[in-house]
């Protein structure tokens, strides 16, 4: 008995120990998650311009967050002090705030990169902090019978307010500046760039890279330990410092253009993404460690004062207390080994990157009320404007957004890149000046929110949101700016309940957390990988690249077969989840077919490109090729109608089919799936010439068959005492069947002609 008791309080004492390990290890995850979500902040400039390799891209990152999180130690009395006040917590709270936000911001950050949508950790963090610091204060207040007004007394309300109000302001202040930069940088270089005269290349060059040397390794030392030690030699001379780089810069980049007769754009590029990355670090990274740091802190504080930890006031973090190197350096590693082997990365990268493009793009947003109004108030702004301005001025600078036309090979139109290089580096340039002017305030200003919508600024003014994409565009701008608020509440409110329920069940609770954070993760990763793979999933439809008829039947035939595979498995599902009332069966059907609704719909709007590609001489391939896709859309959209209504039946909780219905059913899929794979194995094998008699003598059969079920159906609606849901349902399926077997014959049919016509020309060639 005495030895239990003895474990037990040993097992008390060490609770704190094991939730700084606990910590630890919610650090690592959180850099790896963190890092997945945040680094569309300094990749989309160069990928989306394509200027360098995916690789160089990587590298040049990669090399720029080992420094910045050398720079990063400065912030991190943010997470110490900068939201709630320390001297009001005792340890035993203060370390259950620390547990609450990092569980909580772990599992948010997740649950945006898996949605693939950027958002801003240094909201998650600066709210889940704000949370959890209120929940605990009003645990105190509740307990001592104190007003609900005290709890101002347990929040640094003028520094959170001066840090909220800050990243609030970066969306207006990013977006703005962005666009004037960029409009202006166009004017004056428009898009044919690379033939202006080499002095000019090279006056961009100096100030873009003067620009960004200046405020990321003069104004971004000033957030770190080592601004001390240079701060002699910089201070004051701000004038001196710009004046000189510029001239040293636009020298060296005059060198690059002339000697080395290298692309300028693409050096600034290039060294764009290593600031950028570097202040990434130097300012995100008190969102991913600076709470287990500060724990950690807390920690030793406490053990080195021999009090009990329920009477040790944290006064202790409101000095500064330096971080130890080792932890940055270990930190950054983890951000770099992040950065090369996360798929989820690529996945919210693909999101900005998109929203930015300058091409057509597949648009990911549908359109709402409130983006429709504003591109209507833009476009009446932007008539107004026009009037005010000369025509002459005005065509002048039109002639300055006119796009070069680009000749590619065939096949290659969606390799363009999303946008210019003089887009990607005023990006780049825009949005490390205004992270690292707010790294030397010491704010941790949001690089989401900066990079994302300088890029959104920038493309504004570019005139990348044409009449064509404009409302999609807003929208999708519309979405990340929600789920940003969407963040902050959801942080807020999040983080308070988990200090609460810690608060309730202590360590009990720290491990139901813990295990609960553990399995989420775990079924994110696993739904992640799953949805990857069937992205590349052999039964993927592809888009036409040839510039043929040949090269169209031999494309689109393999198209039909993986279509009509999975036109099958969808049936089938139905079918066997409609008789059985299996209502998870019928939603695995719906799924299928709203995912290959979505590949047609994709191939659809490539139709454009399809078509602009094709030498004159072979125009038959474009109508052959759209009557082939309006075919297979056919058939999706007869399986889609047989598997919605048949969810809806089941979902309703309506009567089950009769025995005589399902039966019939049954037999009539078991025929169908039959005629699929016919019909797949003529367009696998390619032997279009046992498309007539056999196959449309079954595709006759099954019609009749079809229509004989109707009959039945009819006479028993006429004799029997039927449910009228029942046989609404059952004539739904029958007559959107008959739709779906004729939709088949049309695809048979044009393949078969084809096939027909091209062995006559052969016999005339002969």
């Amino acid at each position: 008995m005495i030895r239990l008791l003895v474990g037990t309080v040993l097992i008390m004492d060490n609770i704190y120990f094991l939730m700084i390990v606990a910590l630890a290890f919610l650090a690592i995850a959180d850099l790896i998650v963190g890092v997945s979500n945040d680094a569309v902040n300094f990749l989309n400039s160069a990928i989306g311009s394509k200027a360098i390799s995916f690789r160089t891209i990587i590298i040049v990152a990669s090399l720029g967050i080992a420094c910045g999180a050398l720079f990063s130690s400065g912030l991190m009395e943010v997470a110490r002090k900068g939201i709630f006040v320390p001297s009001e917590f005792m340890f035993s709270e203060i370390i259950i705030i620390f547990m609450a936000v990092m569980i909580t911001d772990i599992l948010l950050l997740d649950f945006f990169n898996t949605l693939g949508m950027p958002t801003s950790t240094t909201v998650s963090i600066v709210f889940e902090l704000l949370g959890a610091a209120v929940a605990m204060a009003l645990i105190k207040i509740g307990a001592n019978d104190g007003s609900f007004s005290e709890v101002l007394n347990y929040i640094n309300t003028i520094k959170a307010t001066e840090i909220i109000l800050g990243i609030l302001l970066s969306v207006v202040i990013a977006f703005s500046v962005g666009a004037a930069v960029q409009y202006v940088s166009r004017v004056l270089l428009s898009f044919n760039f690379e033939k202006k005269a080499n002095w000019v290349g090279a006056v961009f060059g100096g100030i873009a890279l003067s620009a960004i040397t200046y405020f990321i390794f003069v104004k971004g030392l000033q957030g770190s330990d080592f601004y001390t030690e240079i701060e002699p030699l910089i201070e004051g001379r701000t004038v001196l410092i710009v004046t000189f780089s510029f001239i040293i810069w636009s020298l060296l980049s005059y060198l690059v253009i002339t000697v080395f007769k290298q692309n300028i754009y693409k050096l600034i590029i290039a060294v764009g993404t290593f600031a950028l990355a570097l202040a990434f670090a130097g300012n995100d990274l008190v969102n991913f460690i600076g709470v287990p740091i500060a724990a950690w802190q807390s920690y030793e504080a406490w053990v080195a004062s021999g009090m009990p930890a329920t009477e040790f006031a944290m006064d202790v973090l409101d000095e500064k207390v330096p971080t130890p190197t080792i932890f940055l350096l270990i930190a950054g590693l983890i951000m770099v080994l992040t950065l090369w082997f996360s798929s989820k990365a690529k996945k919210v990268v693909k999101t900005s990157i998109d929203l930015s493009s300058q091409e057509a793009t597949q648009e990911r947003f549908s359109p709402n009320f409130l983006s429709r109004n504003l591109v209507r108030f833009t476009l009446l702004a932007s008539k107004y404007t026009s009037t005010v301005i000369p025509d002459s001025i005005q065509k002048k600078i039109d002639k300055q957004f006119v796009k070069p036309s680009i000749a590619l090979s065939r096949g290659k139109t969606h390799d363009l890149p999303a946008f210019d290089l003089v887009r990607a580096a005023v990006n780049l340039m825009v949005a490390s000046m205004l992270i690292s002017i707010a790294t030397s305030m010491k704010l941790p200003l949001s690089t989401t929110y900066v990079t994302f919508m300088v890029a959104m600024g920038t493309s504004l003014a570019d005139r990348a949101w044409g009449a064509e994409s404009a409302v999609y565009r807003v929208a999708g701008v519309l979405n990340v700016i929600g789920g940003w608020f969407f963040t902050a509440i959801c942080a807020f409110v999040a983080a308070g309940t988990v200090a609460y329920l810690i608060d309730l069940g202590g360590g009990t609770m720290i491990a139901v957390l813990l295990l609960l954070a553990i399995l989420l993760l775990t079924r994110n990763y696993i739904k992640h990988v799953k949805k990857t793979r069937e992205v590349r999933a052999e039964d993927s439809l592809i888009k036409a690249e040839s510039n043929s008829i040949h090269g169209v039947i031999e494309e689109t035939a393999d198209n039909i077969s993986k279509s009509l595979k999975r036109v099958g498995k969808i049936i089938n599902n139905t079918m066997v989840g409609l008789i059985n009332q299996d209502l998870d069966a019928l939603k695995k059907a719906k799924n299928m077919v709203v995912k290959l609704e979505s590949e047609i719909e994709e191939l659809q709007n490539d139709i454009f490109y399809f078509i602009k590609d094709l030498d004159d001489s072979y125009l038959n391939a474009s109508k052959f090729y759209i009557d082939v896709i309006g075919s297979i859309q056919d058939v999706a959209q007869s399986s889609s109608f047989i598997a919605n209504v048949s969810h809806k039946h089941v979902n309703n909780n309506h009567k089950v089919l009769k025995k005589k219905q399902a039966e019939e059913l049954l037999a009539i899929n078991h025929r169908l799936i039959k005629l699929f794979d016919q019909i797949r194995e003529v367009f696998e094998t390619r032997t279009f010439d046992r498309i007539f008699p056999p196959i449309m003598e079954e595709k006759q059969a099954l019609l009749e068959s079809v229509q004989e079920s109707i009959q039945k159906q009819v006479e028993r609606t006429r004799t029997e005492d039927s449910s009228p849901k029942n046989t609404t349902l059952y004539f739904s399926i029958l007559l959107e069947t008959k739709d779906l077997i004729m939709a088949n014959m049309n695809i048979l049919n044009l393949y078969y002609e084809e096939h027909q016509r091209s062995k006559e020309l052969l016999d005339l060639d002969e």
